[in-house]
């Protein structure tokens, strides 16, 4: 992606020199409203239930930035600032206002409107503040862990994130998801498939209109598809116990993570996207 030299987001606040204060104590009922947050966004409870239950979590040193880290702050920077020029237009022309959201960029553990989280939980956008969380550190995680290497793989993360900050405004998370209380979790979790699914195709919008910018190089389309691959739910479940459970999936498959995001990239239209009407995901 041409990034380089190009203007960045005034939008970005660093808390990367901010000690987190963990999240050990928390009551049971507030932890409960945290994990089904960002069970809800992307997460996972089971890695945040964990460091609920850490006495030292989210204890951050002397946060000292290297030179790939400072590099990748002012890339995040670049691109927040694309998705602003993305759906500004695009909310203008259905007649619309879009609101910038902010994001946030720490290490180790983080406080948003959601509660408190730990870099464990990957980038998450929190609909209380309206902001974007995340650690840096994730883009080793997307090359190594999801073998999802590349400066768009990463710039796929932001706008799926900002894909969900578009369905915040649009007011379809509110509208789609149901009362977690009086569903199924399976049931459940089939509303976030399409949830997800959805902020997918939105991140395909950014890219087909950052394509029209002329702003793509060889490749690009290639690592964020890779990407959306690489963070489905069956292959990360059959890398984690060997096995899949689709009942439980809450982000979809790699295939459909993939299909979705480059329906997205093909129409550059974000009202064709509807995933909860779609009878074949």
């Amino acid at each position: 992606m041409k990034w380089k030299g190009r203007d960045g987001s005034s939008n970005v606040e660093d808390r990367r020199r901010m000690s987190g204060k963990g999240v050990a104590g928390i009551g049971g009922g507030v932890a409960l409203v945290i994990v089904l947050i960002v069970t809800l966004l992307g997460g996972n409870p089971s890695e945040l239930l964990g460091s609920l239950n850490s006495p030292d979590s989210g204890n951050v040193g002397s946060y000292v930035e290297t030179d790939e880290e400072k590099e990748l702050a002012q890339f995040v920077s670049v691109v927040l600032a694309d998705t602003e020029q993305v759906w500004t237009e695009e909310f203008r022309r259905n007649g619309r206002e879009y609101k910038e959201p902010t994001l946030v960029l720490y290490s180790g553990s983080v406080e948003s409107a959601c509660g408190m989280a730990g870099s464990s939980v990957g980038p998450f956008y929190c609909p209380g503040d309206m902001k974007l969380y995340i650690d840096l550190s994730f883009y080793q995680e997307l090359k190594e862990e999801y073998q999802a290497p590349g400066d768009f793989a990463m710039a796929y993360v932001i706008a799926h994130e900002v894909g969900h900050h578009v369905q915040t405004l649009l007011g379809t998370t509110e509208k789609v998801m149901p009362d977690r209380s009086k569903v199924s979790e399976t049931e459940y979790n089939k509303y976030s498939v399409r949830l997800e699914l959805q902020a997918d195709y939105l991140a395909g919008v950014f890219a087909h209109h950052v394509q029209g910018e002329n702003l793509l190089e060889e490749g690009d389309l290639e690592e964020a598809l890779n990407a959306a691959s690489g963070v489905g739910d069956d292959r990360i479940q059959k890398k984690a116990q060997g096995y899949v459970v689709p009942d439980s999936f809450t982000h979809g498959t790699s295939e459909q993570r993939k299909r979705w995001f480059n329906k997205g990239f093909k129409s550059g239209n974000m009202n064709e996207g509807n995933t909860f009407n779609a009878s074949n995901l």
